[in-house]
């Protein structure tokens, strides 16, 4: 039997970055984790990849995982266009005077960056699956598919939106299934991107551009699953085609780099993110649609506060009262967060005349008001108003 003070299920990005935030404590903490941590960062950019908000990208510095992310492009403005209103809405740096609005990174530069600062801390890696637990008196006792059993005080959960431990400790979820899939790839522009990111909002789809460099990007289009499947058929150059004049051209002509792939767009919303000993972070406590590339960044907001109630508070480690004041604090902002997506995701789907209108109003306006303008911007950054 092997004791831990921490045991993290899932050594992804998020699970990795809430060893990381432990590590410099006396501490002894272990990562459970089947597949590669450390994935190998090819010479072609990988087609999944987030939007780090000054946020996120502060919280990473803290733990020392920033500087060794091996590529990130900063980008400096944000377009929307509606195809079905007269509404538009830009932000800038102009706006605030920031040097950048974000980053696109690929998720396993993250990882990697992570897996590498880890190596400087005596975090230990497990790599094998969960197979089992049993609650203890002072934590939980794990069984591993390897025959491995250890023992810990405070159990975490960054195992993902399927979580395998949010199972075996019976934690139910809400689940919203949106009908629709996300289908992602990279792709080169014959204009330059002009480090912007730009969405475009069709009747059945929205479409996402995500630079990666001048001229590449990754691509991701939330489409109803019958357009979705359509997509999905063709050829990567009908593809291209496609999605071309699905953003009116403005970037001339594309063509597809990688594969084409798909994912459903379903929201998941734990109805607890803690017990006594144990907290879910990241997608195993909550995964919500993509529309505003917010999910890994709601994830390091969690790790972040969690970290901090955990070293600010004496309890003992996994107090259920110290794991509480955790989830109150990021409940409502995840639960917000999915709801506001969810009613963003309606709105632009229905295309009635009047809702149109005040779509574009409203996008209108917001545009053209500066202190409506700097609301949003703040929130689209991860900070408060």
């Amino acid at each position: 039997m092997s004791n831990f003070d921490i045991v993290v299920v899932g050594g992804g990005m998020v699970g990795q970055a809430f060893a990381l935030s432990m590590a410099k404590r006396d501490l002894s903490i272990a990562i459970i984790e089947p597949n590669n941590p450390n994935p190998v960062i090819k010479e072609n950019f990988h087609t999944r990849v987030s939007a780090i908000t000054p946020t996120s990208e502060a919280f990473l510095r803290s733990i020392n995982a920033w500087d060794l992310i091996q590529r990130k492009h900063a980008f400096t403005d944000t377009r929307v266009w509606d195809e079905n209103s007269h509404g538009s809405l830009d932000f800038s740096t102009t706006d605030d005077g920031s040097t950048h609005l974000g980053h696109i990174i690929e998720n396993d530069c993250i990882q990697s960056a992570m897996s590498i600062a880890l190596t400087d801390t005596e975090v230990a890696f497990i790599s094998t699956k969960l197979n089992g637990i049993n609650k203890i008196d002072k934590g939980y006792q794990l069984c591993l598919d390897d025959g491995q059993q250890l023992q810990c005080s405070l159990l975490i959960g960054a195992d993902g939106a399927r979580s395998r431990l949010r199972e075996l400790v019976n934690i139910e979820f809400s689940k919203t299934n949106y009908q629709q899939q996300a289908i992602v790839c990279n792709i080169h522009s014959s204009k330059d991107f002009e480090c912007t990111t730009w969405q475009r909002f069709l009747s059945t789809s929205i479409i996402a551009l995500l630079p990666l460099s001048k001229g590449e990007a990754s691509i991701v289009w939330s489409a109803e699953n019958h357009l979705a499947d359509e997509l999905l058929a063709l050829s990567p150059e009908a593809f291209a085609q496609r999605l071309s004049a699905g953003v009116e051209y403005r970037f001339g002509e594309f063509e597809v780099l990688s594969d084409i792939v798909a994912f459903p767009l379903i929201e998941r919303s734990a109805k607890d993110y803690v017990k006594q000993n144990l907290a879910l972070i990241g997608d195993a406590a909550h995964n919500i649609h993509p529309l505003a590339g917010q999910g890994v960044n709601l994830g390091f907001a969690d790790v972040n506060e969690l970290s901090h109630q955990l070293l600010c508070n004496k309890h003992t480690l996994g107090d259920y009262s110290v794991l509480r004041k955790y989830a109150r604090a990021r409940r409502l902002d995840n639960e917000l967060m999915a709801k506001t997506m969810t009613g963003l995701n309606w709105i632009y789907k229905e295309n009635s005349e009047p809702v149109r209108w005040l779509r574009g109003f409203g996008m209108n306006l917001i545009n053209e008001n500066s202190t409506l303008k700097s609301f949003f911007q703040k929130q689209a950054a991860g900070n408060q108003p």
